[in-house]
């Protein structure tokens, strides 16, 4: 069998679903959104009091989610206040519901 070695055209919604849709593979990320889902902004350290995780670790968790566009942070030395992307996750929310229709 030979092979096709071109590279696979995806479709622009298509590469998005997947960026979010790994930003959504832990459920600690997860976790975080939900709670940043309720509240208007947090700081890191206010997670650390909510999830039993190091702060390293929450901050990973955030530089993943942050990276995927779901959340922002805003620098308020020494601290950064994140809250949901409220653009991109109404995207992701449709892009899902598409996906699942």
């Amino acid at each position: 069998m030979k092979r096709n070695l071109e590279p696979i055209a995806y479709q622009e919604n298509t590469e998005a679903l997947a960026k979010f849709a790994k930003a959504l593979a832990h459920p600690t990320r997860i976790a975080i959104l939900k709670h940043l889902e309720n509240q208007s902004c947090c700081f890191t350290g206010d997670l650390v009091d909510v999830f039993p995780l190091a702060q390293s670790t929450i901050s990973q968790h955030l530089k993943e989610l942050k990276n995927a566009g779901l959340i922002q942070g805003e620098l308020k030395p020494p601290k950064i206040k994140y809250c949901i992307n409220r653009e991109n996750w109404n995207i992701a929310k449709s892009l899902f519901q598409q996906f699942f229709d």
